[in-house]
């Protein structure tokens, strides 16, 4: 039971700007959606949207209804319930189901390949950019904020392959803009570090340290026992080679048998408080913690305990494509919109839908203002329809090319249909089944194995950033707490959108879970699965509280008030979030194959599938080489497109893998 004297403290009970979705809202086909505060989702969102979608806060992320349908599809009481279907009359070339990068990438690649091809896109969620989600906040004081909820950057442009390159330049984005976009001194210049804050139900006590260059330095300060700190201070500063005597064939083929877990315990013989500080230090790049990551994934991390080890530079076969990319990565992470890679579907979309934002500029992608009533325009080649839940393909006659499909769609509580000579399926793996009858049970038992990892990534807008300044903070880890930290955003100025730069001004600091069971022995597959159930159970008010006493007891010393200086919170669930890409040790196939993307993704007929999944790579360029293959795949010989990349990661031949 929470405490209420606590929460006054905290102020839960101060008018913040939110509008909270209920969770597990019931919904049966054709009803209203109860939710709290007097917000109702708006039926027809795309033509006459009442509150612009990046500015809504509270609990954000998939849609509360598209969910509900996706989970009545998937428990088989959809069609017991549902109406009549009803033809919209309208007829497509091409209908995309899912509004994501891949979905938008797919759109624009089609109408390149077929000058005057008639194209629908149909978005479950009220949103488009799928997991690529901006999010706006307007201060006390009249600035507005941008942060982003979902996919983060444009990592590593030296990957892309050679039609990822060319559709970011022709939806008008030049990647040197970044260099000056992104301010990299900005931290050096506020003197700001990093700190790790050890809570006291987990320590024994509230415990703030600030980071420095050396362990030795810091690490006395910590809570950990005399055993753990001299562990600690050895790993990071001096470690030795832990497998003296063997060679560094023998190292890696060891080190990629067991995790980073084990490493620490059986190889090093560390402290087990050293497992706990370093539990979620994988959770950002492999969806799962170090219990379930192979040391050899830990070292291209940059995981500590490997310098001493002489494994060179070279990634080993088995690392998976994470581990390949984050060790051999020759880009600075910079690639990065204010509003994530929402900007690269902002700029899609005004590729495909120009009237929908103005401006031809790079600077207009961020700082323009969408205009959702020019989504779906029936003289649009290309139109955009949202809360639009897909609930049924099928081909109309013989499973081929020449077939046409029949696709059912929700909107507005009734069933819609229309018909398209192909389709494109951008939406999950796992939803794929759900929608069709016309798959072979193994390529069914295939797409099943995409599980994704449940991800809460959260903006808090401050009033100001002075405490944070004060401390001489930037970022704060949390080893045991709810949320693994906070983090003031990356610092990008883009034309009119100036980045903070003095204390006093507005801040949006960035929080992110990865609810898994952190179950030992549980794959990150079952871990995601219990995960999911978790983060269901949670409310915003259960999150909102985490927040506001974790940032109170961090930073409270320096004067911040968590009643006062919050002024808005937006948590953007998703809990089907980023593509689980494959690994050892679960994944005993990887790299060698079959790969189960293989027999998953295969178009039917005149179906084809592209989605980030595809290519098991939660990655923005891998969701458009996907989009590539899919559109390849239905024009055959007809299509005149760059090289594309479908392997999970970067391609072999750059990271020495052939």
């Amino acid at each position: 039971m929470a405490d209420k004297s606590r929460d006054r403290e905290l102020g839960m009970d101060r008018a913040i700007t939110r509008r909270d979705f209920l969770n597990g809202v019931a919904l049966s086909i054709g009803s209203a959606v109860a939710v709290r505060a007097g917000f109702a989702p708006q039926a027809g969102l795309a033509a006459t949207p009442s509150v612009y979608p990046a500015s809504i806060t509270g609990l954000r992320g998939h849609s509360e209804i598209a969910m509900t349908i996706a989970h009545a599809l998937r428990d088989g009481s959809f069609w017991a319930t549902a109406p009549a279907p009803e033809d919209t009359g309208e007829s497509y070339d091409l209908v995309v189901v899912g509004g994501g990068i891949s979905g938008l990438a797919a759109a624009h690649l089609y109408a390149q390949q077929v000058p005057g091809a008639k194209i629908l896109i149909l978005e479950n969620n009220d949103e488009f950019g799928g997991h690529a989600r901006r999010n706006e906040f307007t201060a006390s004081n009249g600035k507005v904020l941008i942060g982003y909820g979902g996919s983060q950057s444009l990592q590593t442009p030296s990957y892309f392959s050679p039609l990822v390159h060319q559709v970011i330049a022709d939806i008008g984005i030049d990647l040197t803009r970044f260099e000056a976009w992104y301010d990299e001194d900005w931290h050096e210049r506020h003197g700001l570090g990093d700190a790790i804050f050890f809570d006291k139900e987990h320590w024994g006590e509230d415990v703030l340290v600030m980071t420095a260059d050396t362990a030795a330095e810091w690490v006395p300060n910590t809570p950990l026992n005399a055993t753990a700190k001299a562990n600690l201070i050895e790993l990071l500063d001096t470690p030795p080679d832990y497998l003296a005597g063997k060679t560094r064939e023998e190292k890696l083929a060891l080190l990629s048998t067991v995790t980073y877990r084990d490493f620490l315990l059986e190889i090093c013989g560390y402290d087990e408080q050293l497992v706990v500080f370093f539990q979620d230090s994988t959770e950002d790049y492999f969806g799962i913690g170090i219990d379930g990551t192979t040391a050899l994934d830990a070292w291209g991390n940059w995981n500590p305990g490997f310098d001493g080890m002489d494994l060179g530079d070279v990634p080993y076969k088995t690392m998976s494509p994470s581990g390949r990319l984050v060790l051999t990565d020759p880009d600075p992470y910079i690639y990065h919109f204010p509003d994530g890679n929402a900007g690269v579907a902002r700029a899609l979309v005004r590729k495909i839908i120009p009237d929908a934002l103005p401006g031809n500029d790079m600077d207009s992608i961020v700082t323009a203002t969408v205009d959702y009533a020019a989504f779906d325009r029936a003289e649009n080649p290309v139109r955009l329809r949202l809360e639009a839940s897909v609930v049924k393909v099928a081909h109309n006659g013989p499973l081929n090319s020449d077939s046409s499909v029949t696709v059912t769609y929700h909107e507005s509580g009734a069933l819609k249909t229309v018909t398209a000579a192909k389709v494109v399926l951008a939406c999950w793996h796992r939803v794929i089944p759900y929608l069709t009858d016309e798959l072979p049970k193994p390529q069914i038992d295939a797409l099943n194995d995409q599980i994704k990892i449940p991800l809460i990534y959260t903006n808090v807008q401050l009033r100001n950033w002075e405490a944070l300044d004060q401390l001489k903070i930037a970022g704060i880890e949390t080893p045991t707490g709810f949320w693994r930290g906070a983090e003031i955003d990356f610092p990008v100025s883009v034309g009119t959108y100036q980045f903070p730069e003095t204390p006093a001004e507005p801040m949006i600091l960035h929080l992110a879970k990865m609810p898994l069971s952190r179950k030992l022995g549980q794959s990150a597959r079952e871990q995601a699965t219990a995960g999911r159930y978790m983060m269901m159970e949670m409310t915003f008010e259960d999150m909102e509280r985490e927040i506001r006493d974790m940032l109170q007891r961090v930073l409270g010393s320096a004067g911040f008030d968590a009643a006062t200086d919050i002024e808005a919170i937006t948590v953007n669930r998703w809990s089907h979030g980023y593509a689980l890409e494959y690994m050892r040790p679960w994944d005993q196939f990887w790299p060698d194959g079959p790969l189960p993307i293989e027999v998953a993704r295969r178009g039917w007929g005149s179906i084809a599938i592209a989605n980030s999944d595809s290519g098991a790579f939660a990655y923005a360029h891998s969701a458009i080489d996907q989009a590539a293959r899919a559109v390849s795949e239905l024009l055959g010989d007809a299509a005149q497109m760059p090289e594309y990349s479908d392997f999970p990661g970067p391609p072999p031949e750059l990271v020495g893998l052939e």
